[in-house]
């Protein structure tokens, strides 16, 4: 009989349980190095074809942040300024361009090529979960995150990617956290109330 092996408790804890979103942070950088390292991990995450549609902007310098500012609602504005970095999650409208390459089993391109919906379905649902895996592989390595959805894509698709091949999905602020800026962790659903075993 197969034992499962999972990882310990603590790497648990870091991941999720004791993990929070992050709503301020502390003036520590983060280093193009622990960038690398974090994209480094994250391109091992499954998704569908090996298709990895998701593309990531590194928002570190004050002047790409004002870039960003215009796009951040009001009450994301001085916390993303704050971040060390902040991640613009997009994915890639024409991913299927590289199939041929990352997916040789068999040629997968024209069920995408001529098919707007798939294509956009297929991008959008990978490249969320692209952005899941960014989020616990930065746990995994230390950092903090805080993912968020109020801002405005246009606004942020208009000024980092005028030529519409990506398109921005959701933005996640990485650092070292300000425990004064945690607020108290909210509850969570009760297995029975989400999830059924068939």
């Amino acid at each position: 009989m197969t034992t499962l092996q999972a990882v310990p408790d603590a790497a648990l804890d870091q991941l999720f349980r004791n993990a929070r979103t992050v709503h301020a942070f502390k003036p520590v950088p983060v280093t193009d190095q622990t960038l690398r390292a974090l994209y480094d991990l994250v391109k091992w995450g499954p998704t569908a074809f090996n298709a990895q549609p998701a593309r990531f902007v590194f928002v570190r310098s004050a002047e790409a942040k004002e870039r960003l500012r215009p796009a951040l609602s009001a009450g994301n504005t001085a916390q993303t300024l704050a971040a060390a970095v902040t991640v613009i999650v997009a994915h890639d409208t024409r991913f299927y361009e590289h199939l041929p390459h990352q997916f040789p089993a068999y040629d997968a391109k024209p069920i995408f090529e001529g098919n707007a919906d798939a294509a956009q379905a297929t991008a959008f649902r990978n490249g969320s979960l692209q952005g899941a895996y960014l989020v616990l592989a930065a746990r995994a390595l230390g950092l903090d995150a805080g993912p968020q959805s109020g801002f405005n894509a246009d606004l942020v698709d208009k000024s980092f990617f005028p030529d519409g091949r990506w398109r921005t999905n959701f933005l996640v602020n990485l650092g070292v956290a300000d425990p004064s800026g945690t607020f108290p962790r909210g509850p969570r659903l009760p297995f029975d109330e989400v999830a059924q075993i068939l």
